[in-house]
């Protein structure tokens, strides 16, 4: 996001058309997929209300709603683990957020460069396209 895009950023509420878009869920919260911005490495996923999307906005640093401890919490602060914005995308529903970021060291609180290697990978069984689906692209 370049700095001419910043300026009008800085307010104390999200911007209307920003908030219109978003669908957040029973506890004012909408999914943010955060992704290593050069690589496109799946690092976490976290949860934002309107005034932590306006402040990972407007800072360029990620911040989160915590669940856990019902408070604000931007990542790095206490760990030196931080995630510098890079990029914000919505989805077509409005219900979940990409950020990219340019994560400085461990995205996980278990010190695991990702949650998703942290967590390890689940069985499951392998999917092909067809012929038919091949050639169609």
């Amino acid at each position: 996001m370049s700095t001419e895009n910043t300026e009008n950023m800085n307010t104390e509420v999200l911007d209307e058309s920003i908030a219109r878009r978003l669908k957040l869920d029973s506890q004012g919260l909408v999914a943010a997929v955060v992704q290593q911005y050069d690589s496109k490495e799946a690092l976490m996923v976290g949860y934002m209300n309107e005034e932590a999307l306006r402040r990972t906005l407007s800072t360029g640093r990620v911040t989160f709603w915590s669940r856990s401890r019902q408070e604000y919490w931007r990542k790095g602060d206490t760990s030196g683990h931080v995630q510098y914005v890079k990029g914000v995308h919505i989805d077509c529903d409005g219900d979940a957020l990409l950020i990219s970021v340019d994560q400085v060291g461990a995205a996980c609180h278990t010190g695991a460069r990702s949650c998703f290697d942290a967590g390890g990978e689940l069985p499951s069984v392998e999917g092909f396209r067809t012929q038919q689906e091949e050639v169609a692209q």
